[in-house]
């Protein structure tokens, strides 16, 4: 791997984390991303935004290596693999699990390394930037332990058997020989406060092996035995690292500001959970097989809306808030001179209707699986049923929160008739009060609305916006929302407009148009997994078994997939790993084995 002024490419990270945050961790074995204690707080290794004063903690051979690496089967351990010509080290990477008993708000990186063959001169180096790299690093030792803290964070660099350790400018580093057969451990702890109890090697090592037991035994209830199970546990573990244990939210990605085009300025932090995933999220979910999960993250968006219904936020705080002031970091360059450098986001303080059509059809799933969805919970639905009645009409910024001017994009007044559908058949159920004569007129309303200034004849497809004459790869999710009968002349036709229009190769870009944000950026691989959806509920599974195959070989080495790609170069761009590219997977390949029992 070679790093360009610092940078790794996207591609070569991997992810680890503990239900409360993540880290990424590089092919060379340098961690450049790490916010603690949650995922949406500030970073102390942030060398992913800035690849010189960022932070992070690298660890590798100091003479030429190769390197492999893969989590462990069916885990979201990692094992790094190091090969030189003195010989061979395996690095296990994890962010461990607390000890069910425990309720410490400690979050613990540890790194164990084995002497696989020979004798390997290894170096490592812990440079951590709090605050991202906005504060200054005090480091010192205490207790035979070495800290580094500023204002009221602190963090731990345990070491054992790895060789002695030099404390300069901020950094703790090390090192030391390992020969085949020996072992060396490096526990990182990080709190908000310098730890009461340091943790020892022996409790170090406890909390790995109780980690490494538990990702397995986990991810072997998915309840998906088709061609595709490797990615779509791989899928599964995504998701259950994005999701914030303490509340059951499901953010969107690990990191922020990961351009979309490099050098480019579209540069967003997706540490939040959007609403609009509900629909896709409890679908892949449910259809795993996780109804824990499920249940969790339905929970966790009811109580979350509560604070603003019967209108809905675009996204949440993991702890429900709303607060996601949009800045940009000054003191960043980004992500190989991307800037600027964002946190929080702004698109929270837009409008954009199609939310409300996947929160509905998010309630309709989860109560008609598990049938527990209370008197007072109904009334507050059918109050989001009855603002959708009121509001279709109005402007929205669409799914893809384009910061241009408002418009009725055909999408989000689709999912407005989803909204209110799917409240007429909660209704029927007893879900929710009965106010099925205005919700089914408003929602033949929409569909006039869609057929007199949405569907392009000539074309064969519905478009963008009535002002927008062109093609957006949202308009599937019609298809897989069932807005329209699968298999039918209309989703047949944007299908193959999509791939006419949109498509370059097995790779799909949102749009062409404008959307208020200057700059270029790659193909939206979740629109590609959008399209192996749609093609399998319209009965075209060849064809979406082929572009499955095409899309599966595109991850990296360990079955990640970031938010976007460049179909030129196969370079990964956006944030990563994104969750919704991962849901996509899961639903697309569970789509394409309930479209081969039906044949």
């Amino acid at each position: 791997m070679e790093r360009i002024e610092g940078y790794a490419p996207i591609r070569d990270y991997a992810v680890i984390g503990d239900g409360r945050t993540c880290a990424l961790v590089a092919l060379d074995g340098g961690i450049d991303w790490f916010p603690v204690p949650d995922i949406d707080s500030p970073a102390v290794f942030a060398r992913i935004l800035d690849g010189r004063k960022g932070g992070a903690f690298e660890l590798q051979p100091e003479e030429p290596f190769e390197v492999e690496r893969r989590y462990q089967d069916g885990s979201n351990v990692l094992e790094t693999t190091f090969r030189t010509a003195s010989g061979a080290v395996r690095v296990t990477d994890a962010l461990v699990l607390t000890d069910t008993s425990s309720l410490a708000p400690m979050r613990e990186l540890v790194r164990r390394l084995e002497g696989v063959s020979g004798a390997v001169p290894m170096r490592w180096r812990v440079e951590p930037r709090f605050d991202f790299a906005r504060g200054r690093t005090r480091t010192g030792t205490r207790s035979g332990r070495f800290f580094a803290s500023w204002a009221t964070d602190a963090l731990s660099v345990n070491v054992w058997d790895a060789g002695d350790v030099q404390i300069d400018d901020g950094t703790v580093s090390g090192r030391f020989e390992l020969r085949a057969g020996a072992e060396a451990l490096i526990d990182v702890a990080v709190t908000h406060r310098e730890p009461a109890v340091i943790p020892t090697r022996r409790n170090a090592e406890r909390r790995l092996e109780r980690t490494v037991r538990f990702w397995p035994e986990w991810s072997r209830h998915a309840a998906y035995e088709g061609p595709w199970r490797g990615p779509v546990v791989r899928s599964a573990l995504v998701l259950k690292l994005l999701c914030f244990a303490p509340s059951g939210a499901i953010v969107a990605a690990p990191t922020a500001s990961l351009p979309e085009w490099i050098g480019g300025g579209r540069n967003w932090d997706y540490r939040y959970s959007w609403v609009r995933d509900a629909s896709w999220t409890l679908e892949a979910l449910l259809r795993l097989g996780y109804r824990d999960e499920a249940e969790a993250y339905f929970w966790w968006f009811m109580h979350a809306t509560r604070l603003t219904q019967p209108r809905l936020q675009i996204l949440y705080r993991t702890d429900g808030s709303t607060r996601t002031v949009e800045q940009e970091l000054a003191g960043l360059r980004g992500y190989r001179g991307s800037a600027p450098v964002r946190i929080g986001n702004g698109a929270v303080d837009q409008v954009q209707l199609d939310v409300y059509g996947s929160m509905l059809d998010a309630v309709c799933r989860y109560a008609r699986e598990t049938g527990r969805v209370d008197g007072d919970t109904g009334k507050e639905i059918g109050k989001i049923a009855d603002y959708v009645a009121e509001h279709w009409r109005d402007r929205d910024s669409g799914i893809w929160e384009v910061r241009s001017i408002e418009t009725h994009f055909t999408q989000s007044k689709a999912l407005c008739w989803v909204a209110l559908d799917r409240a007429c058949s909660l209704a029927a159920d007893g879900v929710i009060p009965d106010h099925r004569d205005r919700w089914r007129r408003e929602a033949d309303e929409i569909r006039e609305f869609i057929d007199e200034n949405g569907w392009d004849a000539e074309r064969r497809s519905y478009v963008r916006a009535p002002d927008m004459p062109e093609l957006d790869a949202s308009l599937l999710t019609l298809n897989l929302l069932r807005y329209d009968e699968p298999g039918g002349a209309r989703p047949n036709g944007v299908i193959e407009a999509v791939k006419r229009e949109l498509a370059d190769g097995p790779l799909v870009y949102r749009y062409r148009g404008e959307d208020g944000v200057a700059g270029r950026e790659g193909a939206f691989l979740t629109c590609s997994f959008w399209l192996v959806d749609a093609l399998a509920r319209a009965h075209r599974i060849d064809e979406a078994c082929e572009l499955m195959d095409e899309l599966v070989a595109l991850a990296n080495d360990v079955g990640l997939y970031a938010e976007e790609m460049d179909p030129e170069t196969r370079e990964f761009l956006g944030n990563f790993p994104q969750g919704l590219t991962h849901l996509a997977l899961v639903n697309a390949a569970v789509s394409i084995e309930d479209a081969k029992a039906a044949r």
